[in-house]
């Protein structure tokens, strides 16, 4: 083997036919002979380029609906033979099988027919055979033989031989077989994964997660740490497919604190109310709704103005003008939007630094997905936390039932207690959040850090009381102890939700009532790690 690997013999057999007449004059003017198959023969034939079919070097034609042509010694062969090596020389002499030395393919669009819900029968048929077969033969002999699976790589393959006189280096062919095995691999999760999901395997014995790179970031959550942003292909509607209009490019900490805005805003239906979220460190420090962004957003940051400077704003309707005018009154990272209209883009422009992000829509909350974290070893796979709690689905545990304003406060806290760390307590009064507690080790210091932050605000805004007064207050998961809703209740707080479910229900039961609280149980519990 030497470094340099002269491309004279080409096989092209794309399904995405992006640039591949470029790629084909490219190589035809090197004096490159051209093999395909199928559509793509046909696409270089109706560009005037000579090609010759595969099924004319095989000597069999394309059969079972396609399903056959590649796979034959001919094309493997030329693929798969060592070129200095005198036994494979002779066996390609021998049986007439000529060497390709550039293979130039991209798979069956079985993501796509994914993506647009195909059926069963119709995914089947979009898994790809010998294309992946192909690929892996010439990528495993790299050290002769190029292969190019990405349309963005066909530009670089023709400034490569051009560089070389019509050849290619081997760092060049070792970069593009790496690029070929991680295809062939994402491919296959992808099959995979759709097949235990078809037959109902929810723990397959092997699962595969893969990812193609969006961005190369900075650094990670600190500055001596490599990240990169990979996406997963699905259409969900987030940072991951999201449009940016402006800013510089967005952090590792930003995406991971927009993805936490958005899905937690998202839980408010646009056509009931505007609502708004204010994240800083993946937790909200203001959530509120109102009948405009703008209500929704002045109540959002009132609930901890300090927090909110340098955080993350999501909307769950079209950025406008007002709103935007608004926010802009203090740094803000990042805006992330289903929209924005023309004057709050062009108000925004005004803030170079600020990133403007928007989406074709709100994320499925119900929907169900996968969500994953490795471990040292290993990796924890669940499904996404979707859990709904409507009203019929709570129960009234005290003597006092709450009125049905005190319901609806409730319920928005329990929506936002889904999106704050663990152990979370959330208080609300009229549709928005007045005192976030988070990530705490003791659900006790999470009731006091959010009755102190309320008690804050209210002296920065001149206000006579805090706005726990009053309250609606929720739990991520069951009081343990009595000492927690006390605390509540001390900040004012006139009602709780709660999963219930705890050794000393009865307890904090007895407790609320005494207290004079009203309390509900939702039987479910929203943990967030």
């Amino acid at each position: 083997m030497t470094d340099l690997a002269p491309v004279k013999r080409a096989l092209l057999s794309v399904s995405d036919k992006t640039g591949l007449v470029a790629l084909g004059q490219a190589l035809a003017a090197k004096g490159v002979e051209l093999l395909s198959t199928g559509g793509s023969a046909k696409t270089l034939r109706d560009a005037g380029l000579e090609v010759k079919d595969v099924a004319d070097v095989t000597g069999f034609p394309e059969m079972m609906d396609g399903r056959v042509k590649t796979l034959h010694p001919k094309v493997h062969g030329g693929l798969l033979a060592l070129r200095d090596n005198a036994d494979h020389v002779k066996a390609m002499s021998d049986h007439d099988i000529g060497a390709i030395d550039l293979l130039v393919v991209n798979l069956y669009p079985f993501e796509a027919a994914l993506a647009r819900g195909a059926d069963y029968d119709e995914m089947i048929e979009n898994i790809d055979i010998g294309g992946p077969a192909m690929i892996r033969a010439a990528a495993k002999n790299h050290g002769f033989v190029t292969t190019v699976v990405d349309v963005e790589d066909y530009d670089a393959l023709i400034a490569e031989l051009e560089a070389n006189d019509g050849q290619t280096t081997y760092a060049f062919r070792q970069k593009l077989a790496q690029i070929a095995y991680a295809r062939t691999g994402a491919y296959d999760a992808a099959v995979s994964t759709w097949m235990a999901d078809a037959i109902g395997e929810a723990a397959p014995r092997r699962r595969v997660v893969a990812g193609q790179i969006k961005q190369t970031l900075r650094y990670g959550e600190n500055p001596h740490q490599t990240a990169s942003f990979y996406v997963d292909g699905s259409s969900r509607a987030g940072v991951a497919t999201a449009a940016q209009h402006q800013g510089k490019e967005l952090s590792y900490n930003n995406i991971n604190d927009t993805d936490a805005a958005f899905e937690l805003v998202a839980e408010f239906d646009p056509a009931e109310s505007a609502a708004v979220a204010i994240i800083k460190h993946a937790n909200p420090c203001g959530v509120a709704k109102g009948s405009t962004l703008l209500e929704a957003y002045t109540k959002a940051f009132d609930c901890d103005r300090t927090s909110a400077f340098g955080g993350i704003v999501a909307l769950n309707k079209a950025l406008d003008a007002e709103t935007a005018e608004a926010i802009t009154e203090i740094f803000t990272e990042v805006v992330i939007a289903p929209g924005a209209s023309d004057e709050a883009k062009a108000i925004f422009a005004k803030k170079k630094n600020l990133r403007l992000l928007t989406t074709d829509g709100l994320p499925d909350v119900l929907a169900t997905s996968n969500t994953v974290r490795q471990v040292a070893g290993g990796m924890l796979v669940q499904d996404k936390d979707a859990g709904f709690i409507g009203l019929d689905d709570l129960r009234v545990m005290t003597k006092k039932a709450p009125t049905d304003e005190q319901l609806q406060d409730l319920l928005f806290a329990w929506k936002v207690g889904k999106h704050v760390k663990s152990n979370a307590i959330v208080y609300v009064k009229d549709q928005a959040t007045v005192g976030v507690g988070a990530g705490q080790m003791s659900r006790l210091d999470s009731a006091l850090i959010a009755a102190k932050k309320a008690e804050r605000m209210a002296e920065a805004m001149g206000l006579p009381e805090p706005l726990t007064k009053g309250s609606a207050v929720a739990s991520d998961a069951f009081f343990p102890f009595a000492d927690g809703l006390l605390e509540a209740a001390a900040a004012g707080a006139s009602c709780v939700i709660q999963p219930g479910g705890s050794m000393r229900d009865q307890e904090v039961i007895d407790a609320a009532d005494e207290a004079g609280l009203a309390m509900v149980f939702t039987g479910m519990r929203h943990f967030r790690h």
